[in-house]
C-alpha cells in the first residue's frame, strides 16, 4: 500500500513521454548523438547549463536549437566575438525623452534558454558578464537586480581546437556548467545516413517539423518531481568519496569542488527520471561523474604531456572506489 502511494507520488509517466517524443523527433534530424541528446535533456530537468564541445560540423549548434524548439519558451542566440562588450549581452539603460529617465533595455541573456555560440571567442571582460546570472540566475545593473524567469538554462558552444582568436574561459565559469558534453564525429554508418538523408529531403525545412513537446509549466513542475526522487545515503558517501579521491590524485593539479558533488547527485537523479525510475541506482552516479567531472578538473603537465584525458582519470577513480550494491 505505501509503495503505491510512493508511486503515485512520484508519477514519472509525463516525463518519460515527453522524452520519448524529444528523442524521435531529434533523431528525425540529428544522426547518432543519443548520448548528448540524453545529457542535454537530463541538463535541462536537472536545471544546469551546458558547454558543448567539438570541431566544427558535428552540429553542435543545430543540436542545441532543437532541443530549445522542443520546449516552448522564450529561446536566444548570442553569438560571442572578440569585441563582444557585456552591454550587448545583459543590456543597457537609454535615456527616454518622454519620461525623461533613464530606461533599462533588456539584452538577449534574458530568455528561458539561451545558446551562446563560441563561448570561448569573447574576452575575460565579456565572459564575466555571465558569472551572476549563470549561478544566481540574477542580475544587478547599476544597482538594480534583475530576477531571470524560470526556467534559465545557458547551452554553450565551443570549438577544441581552433586557438586563433580565443580565450580559455575561467575555471570559476567552467565550475557553473552541470555538464560538458563531448561531441564526437560521426562513424562511417551514421555519416553513410547523413548524407542519404540530406540527400533525400533535397528542399524540406527540417527545423520546421520540431514541435514543442514541453511546456515552461511543465519544465518546473516536472523539475521538482526530480528533486524529490530517492537517493540512498551509501549513494552519497559513493559521490563524495568520488569527489575526494579527485582532490587527492596524483594525476590531477585540481580536484571537484563541493558544486560537482551537488552537480552529479543532481543529474543523477535526471538520469534516473529519463528512464523511468523514483530512485538513483550507482549506475546513474557513475554515468553522471565524466560530464560532470571532465571541465572541472585539471591534469598535471605531465600527464597532459602523456596524452591522459580527463575521463581516463574519472575512470581511474571509479575502478578504486568500492560501488555500493
Amino acid at each position: 500500500m505505501e509503495d503505491e502511494i510512493f508511486e503515485q507520488r512520484t508519477d514519472l509517466s509525463r516525463l518519460t513521454t515527453a522524452v520519448a517524443q524529444i528523442r524521435e523527433s531529434l533523431s528525425q534530424i540529428i544522426v547518432g548523438q543519443h548520448d548528448s541528446i540524453d545529457l542535454l535533456i537530463a541538463g535541462i530537468l536537472a536545471d544546469g547549463h551546458i558547454l558543448i564541445e567539438g570541431v566544427p560540423g558535428v552540429a553542435k549548434t543545430l543540436t542545441a536549437k532543437l532541443i530549445a524548439k522542443s520546449i516552448d519558451a522564450k529561446y536566444s542566440r548570442i553569438q560571442f566575438t572578440p569585441d563582444l562588450m557585456p552591454s550587448d549581452i545583459l543590456g543597457t539603460s537609454v535615456f527616454s525623452p518622454k519620461t525623461t529617465e533613464f530606461e533599462f533595455k533588456h539584452g538577449p541573456i534574458f530568455g528561458n534558454i539561451v545558446l551562446i555560440d563560441e563561448i570561448n571567442r569573447a574576452p575575460a571582460k565579456t565572459q564575466s558578464a555571465l558569472f551572476e546570472v549563470m549561478e544566481e540566475r540574477q542580475l544587478t545593473i547599476d544597482g538594480k537586480t534583475y530576477k531571470m524567469d524560470e526556467p534559465f538554462i545557458v547551452l554553450a558552444t565551443q570549438n577544441p581546437v581552433e586557438h586563433e582568436g580565443t580565450y580559455r574561459l575561467p575555471e570559476a565559469q567552467l565550475d557553473r556548467f552541470l555538464f560538458k558534453i563531448e561531441i564526437q564525429y560521426p562513424s562511417l554508418d551514421e555519416e553513410i545516413q547523413i548524407l542519404t538523408q540530406q540527400h533525400q529531403q533535397k528542399t524540406v525545412d527540417q527545423l520546421s517539423s520540431i514541435k514543442p513537446v514541453l511546456s515552461i509549466q511543465d519544465i518546473i513542475s516536472i523539475r521538482q518531481v526530480v528533486k524529490g526522487l530517492h537517493v540512498e545515503d551509501k549513494l552519497l558517501v559513493f559521490t563524495a568519496k568520488i569527489i575526494h579521491e579527485s582532490r587527492n590524485n596524483k594525476s590531477l593539479y585540481l580536484g571537484g569542488s563541493p558544486r560537482a558533488s551537488l552537480a552529479i547527485i543532481n543529474a543523477a537523479k535526471a538520469f534516473a527520471a529519463i528512464n523511468g525510475r523514483d530512485f538513483v541506482t550507482p549506475d546513474d552516479i557513475i554515468r553522471a561523474t565524466a560530464p560532470v567531472l571532465r571541465h572541472r578538473i585539471m591534469l598535471t603537465p605531465d600527464k597532459e604531456m602523456e596524452g591522459v584525458t580527463p575521463d581516463d582519470v574519472v575512470a581511474q577513480i571509479i575502478q578504486k572506489i568500492e560501488v555500493p550494491r
